[in-house]
């Protein structure tokens, strides 16, 4: 997947992962981020979230 195609997913969702689970950042970093991701790549997301970290099992 392009750069691209994912910062195109990041803002079409953002504003609902905002609202349900309190996402205040998403970040793209690796290998896509510098457009050089090859077929077997996988796309890594930085997430930030609004307060404290839980956990719920």
């Amino acid at each position: 997947m392009k750069k691209q195609e994912v910062m195109k997913l990041f803002s079409e969702h953002k504003t609902r992962l905002m609202q349900e689970f309190g996402v205040t950042d998403l970040a793209l970093f690796g290998s896509t981020s510098r457009d050089t991701a090859g077929p077997q790549s996988d796309i890594d997301i930085l997430v930030t979230f609004d307060g404290s970290a839980t956990s719920s099992a």
